[in-house]
């Protein structure tokens, strides 16, 4: 549930509300609310730029991942630009209002804000790096409606047994002591290798190999042999942890299929052990506890975007990248839609998907064999989305944040209409909505099938009445998990989002949530490409999907295009 997905962007005209488009690019500065320059006027590219249209780097899009790759670079000093075709910051992680209801359109699952040090979360410590932070509220729970029943759990290492004796049975409970005596001990080992210590060349020996490796051995000293010969199986699926320990209760495989899909939109057999193992660490040792951003989602994109021009970054919006420029075999800058060319002296980055960015690169300078091998790249599906403001009236006053659906285990988790989550965020941070009032975001994560939707006119009967039948799954979950004092005729804001709206204004092709690489069976690529100066980061490259992963891939494209000395300057500075 920490993953980016995209919900109704706020120029699309939805639900009888109309928003207008801006004709001028636009600088975003310090919040997404602020898009004008300092004398109140509109942006354009040539207020960015006096003179020549360059920087040192250029990079294409906003989301998590592009933003922390454009603040660190800002930060080492390089002279950045990071372009957005959407009129708001974000990508997959913006906010955008509607009659004073602030929705949250993705991620709504966090934790790790506050943590600092070498085991913190990759997105805290590059926000730590520029100097910024995210106030949050802690909370420890969240509701789940199961086939077995609806009840509340908590995160913790003790308070998930009685759900699990009472919803499954003794057998689940003894399964789950022997896998969190198993799999804390080995986050020591998964945890000792700090995501902003990697870089995409020789010098990660001197950052990362040198620098860790005392801590490493000693993380394997204190685990023991049996530990240290689990930890081998870091980066292999999370079922073979799952068969080794002879998990075989049928609730526990099912639970852990269902947080593996949440953290990586794949069961356990194709997410990463080690990205499992990181999750536990954070959501099941002593003291632990999730976070939610005060202010919205739109807190995070903020905060970085501060610490992007506090170092002299800019972000230009509405800046569509039509083509990434290749001259003498090297990528040289970009096109916009406009036609406005824009030198990249050093390196293009970019944050979009792998085949959206193929579809940026001229098609005879890519070898087929590559264009081929991203083509058949399997991808998740995409999503649907429910938006809604409504009256808190006639609700349960200690309404949870956070509930989860599952229709049917049998069907799996990935089965689409199975799944369904809501965020009820105004239970946390009630400047969200009008007073008295609560907002929703209800989405089916990552499971909706994109050929249902592809080809149709989205002012068409066909499309509505498509909206309408798919969206039913999601209205139905949001009723039983708000009690029979919520009215659907009653809210004021509905709003359904489809692939096509992922399609149309992330630019994500086919709506898709990021590529479907199965541990074991493939791996996510790497940030450097086959052409000189370009670099990728983001949900198509490693770690992989998530909001932790496409942060610590931000970091790891900024790294690799500075020094080692810079690099190793910056570990020291921020303690790591």
């Amino acid at each position: 549930m920490a993953a980016g997905v995209l919900g109704s962007p706020p120029n699309l005209n939805f639900s009888g509300f109309k928003f207008k488009r801006r004709k001028k690019p636009i600088l975003a500065r310090n919040t997404i609310a602020q898009e004008v320059l300092p004398n109140g006027s509109p942006a354009s590219l040539e207020d960015l730029f006096p003179g020549k249209k360059e920087a040192d780097v250029v990079v294409i899009g906003s989301g998590i991942g592009g933003l922390c790759c454009g603040g660190l670079l800002a930060r080492y000093g390089q002279d950045v630009l990071v372009l957005e075709s959407h009129d708001r910051p974000g990508g997959a992680a913006h906010s955008f209002e509607v009659k004073d209801y602030k929705f949250d359109s993705g991620p709504s699952l966090f934790s790790g804000f506050q943590s600092r040090g070498p085991q913190a979360n990759p997105l805290a410590q590059v926000l730590d790096a520029l100097g910024e932070s995210v106030p949050s509220a802690s909370y420890d729970s969240w509701m789940v409606y199961l086939p077995e029943g609806d009840f509340l759990t908590r995160i913790g290492p003790t308070e998930f047994f009685k759900d699990l004796e009472k919803y499954a049975s003794k057998d689940a409970v003894r399964e789950w002591k022997i896998l969190l005596d198993a799999v804390l001990p080995l986050s020591v080992a998964a945890m000792a290798l700090p995501p902003l210590a990697i870089r995409g060349d020789l010098g990660v020996i001197s950052t990362a190999a040198a620098r860790y490796a005392p801590s490493l051995l000693k993380s394997f000293v204190e685990m023991g042999p049996k530990g240290a010969l689990g930890a081998t199986k870091l980066l292999r699926p999370f079922s073979e942890i799952m068969d080794s320990l002879e998990l075989k209760d049928p609730f526990i495989r099912n639970w852990l299929d269902l947080l593996c899909f949440l953290l990586s939109g794949v069961k356990s057999n194709g997410t990463l052990s080690a990205e499992m193992v990181y999750m536990f660490a954070e959501w099941f040792k002593p003291g632990c506890s999730l976070e939610y951003p005060l202010h919205g989602t739109g807190a995070i994109v903020d905060a970085l975007i501060r610490g992007l021009q506090k170092f002299n970054g800019r972000l230009a919006l509405r800046s569509h990248v039509k083509k990434i420029v290749i001259e003498n075999g090297q990528a040289t800058g970009v096109t916009l839609e406009n036609g406005s060319f824009i030198r990249a002296k050093k390196a293009v980055v970019s944050n979009a998907s792998m085949w959206d960015t193929l579809n940026l690169l001229p098609p005879d300078e890519i070898p087929k064999e590559f264009q081929e091998r991203i083509k058949l790249t399997p991808q998740c599906d995409s999503f649907l989305h429910l938006h809604l403001g409504f009256d808190a009236q006639d609700l349960p006053e200690d309404l949870e944040i956070h509930h989860i659906v599952v229709n049917d285990w049998n069907r799996g988790v990935d089965a689409d209409q199975n799944v369904v989550l809501i965020s009820v965020p105004s239970v946390l941070s009630k400047d969200l909505a009008p007073p008295g009032k609560h907002v929703l975001h209800a989405y089916t994560p990552g499971t909706e099938p994109y050929n249902l939707w592809e080809g149709l006119d989205r002012r068409s009967s066909e499309y509505k009445r498509l909206k309408a039948e798919r969206s039913e799954v999601m209205w139905q979950a949001v009723e039983r998990a708000l009690g029979p004092g919520f009215k659907r005729e009653k809210c004021e804001v509905k709003m359904v989002g489809t692939p096509l709206t992922h399609q149309r204004f992330l630019r994500r092709n086919k709506g898709t949530y990021g590529p479907a690489i199965l541990a074991g069976k493939g791996s996510f690529p790497g940030h450097s490409t086959l052409i000189p100066q370009l670099f990728c980061c983001g949900d198509s490259t490693f770690p992989g999907i998530g909001i932790p992963a496409v942060a610590a891939s931000g970091a790891i494209a900024a790294n690799s295009l500075v020094s080692v000395k810079q690099h190793s300057e910056l570990l020291d500075e921020i303690g790591i």
